[in-house]
């Protein structure tokens, strides 16, 4: 068994991206997807994320074909069989990612590691049914993983120590900057971060305090620049941890706490107003806006990719 070889199980957007940062560090690739009408969309979503990153001038397009030719699309399962690492970025449905895994440890070496990228369930839950419990764990990739550098790395209470460095090793030797949770956590630690900020968006436009364009415009002056730099921890010690515990102490008790701007979501989301993905959310979404975002987003995260 090679220590090069990947594997990859489900050629969602994660899984294919996944797969292309695994490639482009000269690993041969194993992308395992059962369905075949995903499959035939695989190659196209490969180039464009490579043609992405041509454009961006971050890859030649020599070193895109070469990745491109490490990758092995596949709906063999037994294709997977020498693959050191195992990857498995399907849909968030318990019952499905456990009989995966049981069938992975049918297939593989009794020494290969065995991931999830999930962003939901948590380790010991994922891993319940598996008999060599120690050699799993989460690897949490961000999308897009091709140009976000992070990864949540989240062993489970059997997990042994040999494979939390070897998944530590390996996330840094495809570029990636791993990031390594002392003890699971629901949302890990980037989910918790996000969704904190997020219900406070809501609260604030739920209230009627401000427009979500607003709020918006606050986070991209201000917040957005700086967390670019340095983060919430940092900035408190920046700015002075006096300054930081009296301005908690009287505005956390003033920040929202229960549920109730979830209610804002509801109702665009009954109207069918579902983002950009339909079209209409919080704000209009033509192609032409959405192709924009996502050339400036890309190029944002691209600046950042060298810790």
């Amino acid at each position: 068994m090679s220590e090069k070889i990947v594997g990859i199980v489900g050629g969602g957007l994660m899984g294919v991206g996944i797969a292309i940062k695994f490639a482009l560090t000269g690993y041969k690739t194993v992308l395992y997807e059962a369905f075949p009408a995903r499959r035939t969309e695989i190659p196209a979503a490969m180039q464009e994320i490579l043609g992405e990153l041509i454009e961006e001038n971050v890859l030649s397009p020599e070193k895109s074909t070469a990745a491109v030719a490490r990758i092995l699309l596949t709906a063999d399962f037994a294709a997977l069989k020498d693959a050191a690492i195992i990857i498995e970025a399907i849909p968030e449905v318990l019952p499905l990612k456990q009989e995966l895994y049981q069938k992975l440890e049918a297939l593989v070496s009794p020494s290969a590691l065995i991931a999830s990228n999930t962003s939901g369930f948590m380790p010991d839950v994922l891993s319940a049914k598996m008999a060599h419990r120690g050699r799993f764990l989460i690897t949490h990739f961000w999308n897009p993983p091709h140009a976000v550098r992070l990864v949540e790395v989240v062993p489970g209470s059997a997990t042994t120590q040999a494979y939390v460095d070897l998944t530590m090793k390996v996330m840094r030797e495809i570029g990636s900057e791993p990031v390594l949770l002392r003890t699971p956590l629901p949302g890990f630690i980037g989910n918790r971060l996000q969704y904190a900020v997020l219900r406070e968006a809501l609260h604030i436009v739920h209230s009627g305090a401000a427009d979500a364009a607003t709020v918006d415009t606050v986070m991209k002056a201000s917040l957005g620049p700086r967390y670019s730099v340095m983060g919430p921890l940092e900035a408190a010690d920046f700015g002075g941890l006096e300054t930081f515990l009296k301005i908690s102490t009287h505005l956390m008790p003033e920040l929202a706490k229960d549920e109730g701007m979830l209610e804002l979501l509801r109702q665009h989301v009954d109207k069918g107003e579902k983002g950009a993905a339909t079209g209409r959310g919080f704000y209009e979404w033509p192609e032409a806006k959405k192709r924009a975002i996502r050339k400036k987003r890309l190029q944002q995260y691209l600046r950042n990719r060298t810790p």
